[in-house]
């Protein structure tokens, strides 16, 4: 078997979905009062459930990345540029509409046009398009030791600054201070009233390993496969998952060791940070694979799997969705707000947000359900 004949995993698309399906649930949350610890950020030091969402998105984007990037290199160096850049550009427009929408306010009813001066050009699919560009750029060029290389190079050069560029304070820190000078206070994040992005430039460089890490795993089982390892099962043995399970757990480790000196702090994406959250997604896969492509394991499977089919599109209108409901107001109080004082808060405690969360969630599996039965499967 040929790499290129080598099987897709769906185990891919389960996690993409499951990954999605989180972040909505995540970001749906009303106020700390309200949500439970583990669907809250870390405030600074620390890690939740919900810092590991978007480390795994990156993750499963480079696994993607695995079945096309040697696709993409056989039109030649300008066509596998122009895909790649294209991508990466459409992606990172789509993050400024998503962190910026609707792009207005409402104050004492009057409707007020965000500046041009305050339209904030980092987030989350800024991050995942620029990351993408990296390792896109850099596949182009070396070999799996040379992704190594540059990942060993990326997560010890982004500590470096951040160690000897600043503190560790949320206004004094390296990566504040390269975006404050590089992008403008006005086009940052206000986090604690103070202009900090958490997906800044300079995590954007440690990020990208966490993307190649993806793509590292998954060229490891698709290698698995092409040679032919217990082809009965998808080409996967017990014992290269099992390989895969001891990096991921050695990297968690390490990751542990470290954060004594560097601790795991998911706003600076630190070196422990990284080297914790890409311990868990390559443990993740592996037992996906095992799961889903192995044991052929459809039942809540099935669910996620369509979240991933459309995951940046489901994800996008999730974000554009919420973000209206924050400006748009009954009387005082914003829409998201008053849909849950009205339909969920009767239920009591924190239960009343989740379950609010995960039915605002279940309607967008509905856009992803609808999508999938028109055979609509939007890449950007």
């Amino acid at each position: 078997m040929s790499a290129a004949a080598a099987p897709r995993y769906r185990a891919i698309d389960v996690l993409r979905g499951m990954t999605v399906a989180l972040m909505i649930v995540v970001n749906m949350s009303l106020s700390e009062t309200l949500s439970f610890a583990p669907l809250l950020h870390s405030a600074w030091d620390g890690f939740t459930l919900t810092d590991a969402v978007f480390p795994t998105f990156l993750f499963v984007v480079g696994a993607s990345l695995a079945f096309t990037a040697e696709r993409y290199a056989r039109e030649g160096a300008a066509a596998y540029a122009r895909r790649i850049g294209n991508r990466s550009l459409r992606i990172f427009l789509c993050g400024l509409v998503v962190s910026n929408f609707p792009f207005f306010t409402i104050v004492h009813g009057h409707i007020v046009v965000q500046p041009v001066e305050t339209i904030r050009i980092m987030g989350v699919l800024q991050r995942i398009a620029l990351a993408y560009l990296i390792a896109a750029g850099l596949l182009y060029r070396v070999s799996w030791r040379g992704v190594l290389a540059y990942s060993a190079a990326a997560l010890i050069g982004a500590e470096l600054v951040a160690q000897f560029g600043g503190d560790h304070s949320l206004t004094g820190n390296a990566a504040a201070r390269i975006d404050y000078a590089l992008l403008g206070a006005g086009h940052l994040y206000q986090l604690e009233g103070a202009p900090f992005d958490p997906e800044g430039l300079l995590g954007t460089i440690p990020a990208s390993v966490n993307l190649l890490a993806g793509y590292l795993a998954t060229r490891f089982l698709r290698h698995r496969a092409a040679i032919g390892a217990n082809r009965s099962s998808g080409g996967i043995a017990t014992r290269d998952l099992l390989a895969m399970t001891g990096v991921g757990l050695a990297l968690m480790l390490g990751a542990l060791m470290l954060k004594t000196g560097i601790p795991i702090n998911k706003k600076l994406w630190s070196i422990s940070y990284t080297l914790l959250t890409i311990g868990i997604d390559v443990v993740l896969l592996a037992a996906m694979v095992q799961i889903v492509d192995r044991w052929s394991v459809r039942a809540g499977t099935a669910y996620f799997e369509l979240f991933g089919k459309n995951a940046l599109v489901v994800y996008m209108v999730a974000e554009l969705a919420m973000n209206m409901g924050w400006t748009l107001h009954i009387g005082a109080t914003p829409l998201l707000r008053w849909v849950y004082d009205t339909g969920f808060a009767w239920i009591g405690g924190k239960t009343a947000s989740l379950v609010y969360a995960l039915v605002f969630t279940q309607a967008c599996w509905m856009l992803a359900w609808f999508l999938d039965r028109r055979r609509i499967y939007v890449r950007l």
